[in-house]
């Protein structure tokens, strides 16, 4: 029998203290052990659910600590946060077993002087009466960030840029667990045909409603064993990436430039849209997303892309002139919070070099459209420095690029005042990650 609790504690020492990337920790992890569906839900539950709610465990524990959670050694505290998770938030797990497991778990992993330490804080915690305060409300800073365990830098930046209401809104949104969406690979299926083969593997499948072949899906187990996906029907993409390629206007017989690719979803929904027609640049700056990418098309039966090495922000390296070009840039992330919870705990410095770096990009890949051709830029992010910013400053000092409106999908709106040639993705609202869009035209 799987020991997931001590697979748990791996997952999240590796995600907090190693840079993992928790999606990719917990793919590994469910293969590495052969877990079978319930065990991987359970791991995916309990690390997870750690990382989305760390801030607000941390501050019960220090409720019930001498210690504060900054100075308890880092095994500890994982083993204390994996308890206490599982106290609050999982009813099917009872609390005195919680604590009895924590114990167990100190010792499996080498913690054995801290197990007394553990025992005594979730003991303490389960004898209260009052369970825990959140901040008062007045310091509305403290009690934001403690409740949706997001940096209190971040719930400042969002109540400025959008308001009380939509940042509490953007909260609720990035603390719930994200939709799986997949594209159909329509060169080898359809999507009535793929919903067939899925639902036949007891996988759950609906249809997006505002995009033509996107499915969202439930219970795969790990999504890589599926037969459908072997067989390259389908592949991972969330709604505001394929809205994203979609603003594109690609169609077969064009030549496409995706500047920053990896992992390749947006070249891959090029090629399919061009119906594998023509030629899309997929450029990235590591040899080993190279690969990725390419593994990929080769799955789909995709061979018009072309992936290669190359550092999108230097302008001195050659190009091919292209009818459509994408610049997804590197970005803070924080529109992907709920997939990518980790990412809440970056500091507030990750934001101050990157509106130079994604506006460099910009202008090293503009001048290789051809004359009529689209641009789009795209975050995963929402905040105004990295987006909106970026787009008025390139308008401000490329005079031969107009912005474009984009015509969104029907029953599709903007939720903030911005101009139509953009388009910010809000949780919340459009039920996609946080993203922003905008779009170009090159006229001479």
């Amino acid at each position: 029998m799987a020991d997931v609790r001590k697979i748990a504690f791996n997952s999240l020492y590796r995600v907090l203290f190693k840079e993992g990337y928790s999606a990719l920790v917990i793919n590994s992890a469910i293969k590495e052990n052969s877990l079978n569906r319930v065990d991987a839900s359970f791991l995916s539950h309990l690390v997870y659910g750690v990382l989305e709610r760390k801030v607000l465990l941390d501050y019960v524990i220090s409720q019930y600590s001498k210690i504060k959670p900054k100075k308890i050694e880092n095994k500890t505290l994982i083993i204390l946060e994996l308890g206490l998770f599982q106290i609050l938030f999982m009813d099917k797990v009872p609390p005195n077993s919680a604590v009895d497991e924590s114990v167990k778990l100190s010792k499996k992993v080498g913690a054995y002087k801290s197990s007394g330490f553990i025992n005594a804080v979730l003991r303490n915690f389960l004898r209260s009466d009052t369970k825990y305060n959140l901040p008062d409300e007045k310091d509305e800073l403290e009690f934001l960030s403690v409740k949706y365990s997001c940096p209190d830098f971040l719930v400042k930046k969002w109540l400025n840029q959008y308001g009380k209401e939509n940042t509490l809104g953007i909260l609720e949104g990035l603390a719930q667990r994200p939709p799986l969406t997949i594209r159909v690979n329509t060169l080898v299926t359809s999507k009535e045909e793929l919903i067939k083969e899925l639902t036949e593997s007891n996988v759950k499948v609906s249809e997006v409603l505002f995009l033509e072949n996107a499915l969202n899906i439930e219970d795969t187990g790990s999504i890589e064993e599926l037969k459908s996906f072997k067989d390259g029907k389908f592949y991972v993409q969330d709604c505001a990436s394929q809205l994203c390629c979609e603003m594109l206007d690609v169609k077969p017989d064009i030549s496409v430039c995706d500047v920053c690719s990896a992992p390749g979803g947006k070249s891959l929904y090029c090629a399919l849209k061009m119906q594998n027609r023509g030629k899309v640049y997929s450029y990235d700056l590591f040899e080993h997303k190279i690969k990725l990418i390419n593994e990929s098309a080769k799955r789909l039966k995709i061979d018009i892309i072309d992936a290669q090495v190359r550092d999108a922000s230097d302008e001195n390296l050659t190009l091919p002139q292209c009818d459509r070009l994408l610049c997804d840039v590197p970005c803070s992330g924080f529109g992907i919070i709920r997939r990518k919870p980790e990412i809440r705990y970056k500091k507030a410095t990750i934001i101050d070099n990157l509106p130079q770096l994604q506006y460099s990009i910009l202008c090293a890949n503009a001048d290789k459209l051809t004359n009529g051709g689209v641009l789009v830029y795209s975050t995963c992010t929402l905040c105004d420095e990295e987006n909106i910013d970026i787009v008025n400053r390139f308008l401000k000092e490329h005079e031969n690029f107009e912005p474009v409106a984009l015509e969104l999908p029907e029953g599709f709106s903007r939720f903030i005042d911005e101009p139509d040639n953009v388009l910010t993705l809000l949780p919340h609202k459009n039920m996609t990650d946080g993203f922003f869009i905008a779009k170009f035209r090159k006229v001479r």
